[in-house]
């Protein structure tokens, strides 16, 4: 009896995956929970097990091409057995019924009535309004994903209201032989999701960057003293200036839910839990896992919690649950020398924090100047909903709260 392999559903929001890898060949045999195949959501690399034991019979996709979740990519049986799609009997929680059927090339028109459009998408269009007969898809077989209607609207709010005449500008094809030393790299998977979702995030929103600086003298006593705490207690967590900044961030955003807030469907939603993201930086790519009601735990929870999620990125293991639902995000840059830059906001978020480098900056007090070290940031806002004054009163809070870290601690 042939056993079909399906793309699993990694997340309640993936709604496909990228083909990395075979593992395994045509015709090999194969143990139960033996890799098969290495898979990529927009976050994270996972690996697939083979359900029984057997031959692999056959695969249904290359390496690179993307397929929608719970489709059949392979099939398990033994030699000399054929394959016939039947209509599955297993129940998933969050998906429906569905055939092993391979899908059909289709085209745009019969598109919509075929179904070949995830519901999320045809959701958010029709929200919208947006037509999707014209809409050409970037899932598999032409398949209408999210993010195509994403990127389709954040260009209907971009065109100009009357066509603008430009010079023909000459390019080089990719196509031809290239000079030596050049290479050619494709994006695809993360770093093609990462592309797409910078320029709808710039395209999309009103973006504004607020710079100021705090008194770090606190920051850098409690890092010096958890520090030499943790080299003679191996039970102590490593706890960083960048765990430090996000346990401020996190108390302090409790008090400014404009700031923790979501833009959704013209709808902005204000939260009282912060959910706070944090910029790991992965050989993949830029990955935001998440920490959960991060104004409610205390500092060696979170730091322990930050120090897993920023693990799993890095070893390609974080679940996709653990990269959504942000309403706030960190980047912290300091620890490359850069003092101030614009970080770029993370739809539905409104704002996010770019963290820089400590630097002395002179302080004038009473009759003399004295050379205090400073904690660079950087705050960009969603001008849309959310104005210059109100981001300045957070700044101004959370500048407060790092230079006086003793007595936040004590909350």
């Amino acid at each position: 009896m042939t056993t079909p392999v399906l793309m699993p559903k990694l997340g309640n929001s993936v709604e496909s995956s990228l083909i990395v890898a075979w593992r395994k060949k045509t015709g090999e045999a194969v143990q139960q929970g033996e890799i098969l195949c290495e898979i990529e959501t927009d976050k994270a690399t996972f690996e697939v097990q083979s359900p029984s034991t057997g031959k692999l019979l056959e695969t249904f996709y290359p390496e690179g091409e993307e397929v929608p979740v719970l489709t059949p990519i392979a099939v398990i049986g033994e030699a000399g057995e054929v394959y016939s799609p039947q209509p599955t009997q297993a129940i998933f929680l969050d998906a429906p019924l569905q055939t092993f059927a391979k899908p059909e090339i289709q085209t745009a028109t019969s598109r919509e009535q075929s179904g070949a459009i995830s519901p999320r998408a045809r959701k958010l269009a029709a929200n919208h309004n947006l037509e999707t007969t014209q809409i050409q898809g970037s899932g598999p077989k032409g398949r209408i994903l999210e993010r195509d209607i994403k990127a389709s609207l954040a260009t209907r709010a971009a065109a100009p209201s009357a066509p603008i005449s430009s010079p023909i500008i000459s390019s080089v094809s990719v196509s031809s032989p290239l000079p030596e030393g050049v290479s050619a790299i494709p994006l695809k998977g993360i770093r093609k999701r990462i592309a797409d979702r910078m320029l709808e995030s710039l395209q999309s929103t009103a973006q504004l960057t607020l710079n100021t600086s705090a008194d770090a003298r606190e920051l850098q006593a409690y890092r010096k003293r958890f520090k030499a705490h943790a080299e003679k207690d191996s039970s102590i967590p490593n706890i960083t200036l960048n765990h430090l900044i996000m346990l401020v961030v996190a108390r302090t955003l409790k008090q400014f839910p404009n700031v923790n807030s979501l833009l959704e469907n013209d709808t902005l939603y204000q939260h009282q839990d912060v959910h706070l993201g944090f910029a790991v930086d992965t050989e993949r790519g830029l990955l935001v896992p998440i920490i959960r009601n991060a104004n409610r735990i205390s500092l060696r929870e979170l730091t322990e919690q930050a120090t897993r999620l920023a693990r799993e990125c890095l070893d390609g293991k974080i679940a996709p649950d653990d990269l959504q639902g942000g309403t706030f995000t960190i980047s912290n840059l300091g620890g490359f020398g850069i003092q101030t830059f614009s970080p770029i906001l993370n739809p539905p978020q409104i704002a996010i924090l770019g963290v820089g480098s400590i630097d002395l900056k002179p302080v004038q007090l009473e009759e003399q100047v004295e050379f205090i070290p400073h904690l660079s940031l950087s705050l960009t806002i969603n001008h849309q909903v959310l104005d210059g004054a109100p981001a300045a009163r957070f700044l101004q809070a959370l500048c407060y709260n790092i230079a006086h870290l003793n007595d936040l601690m004590l909350l």
